[in-house]
């Protein structure tokens, strides 16, 4: 195994999760084999390989072109707002959630 059951645990509990023994197991295996296929990736010759700073050229394929940005009005807020059951305008109010 590439990642230890303590640091499932490390991690774990730096995203405040309680993970029972099932689970910390079972995520143990999901976590080694993205690593094992990280390391899978890192064995590949990627030295003709220009790198990238998007995914998307726009000059390629017209179809692939970017549109340009255009400011538009967009005022949807009151209309949302006034379907939430608790607004107070511009905030929607939501239960606490995170206790710790």
């Amino acid at each position: 195994m590439k990642i230890t059951r303590e640091e499932v645990l490390r991690v774990a509990e730096l995203a405040h999760l309680s993970l029972s023994d099932s689970e910390v197991t079972k995520f143990q295996g999901q976590l080694d084999s993205i690593l094992s296929y990280i390391d899978k990736l890192k064995e590949l010759d990627l030295s003709g390989v220009q790198p990238m700073a998007q995914a998307l050229e726009a000059n390629t394929r017209p179809e692939a072109a970017l549109r340009d940005d255009v400011v538009c009005v967009s005022d949807v807020s009151r209309a949302v707002l006034d379907q939430a059951p608790e607004a107070k305008a511009p905030y929607f109010r939501v239960p606490k959630v995170i206790e710790r």
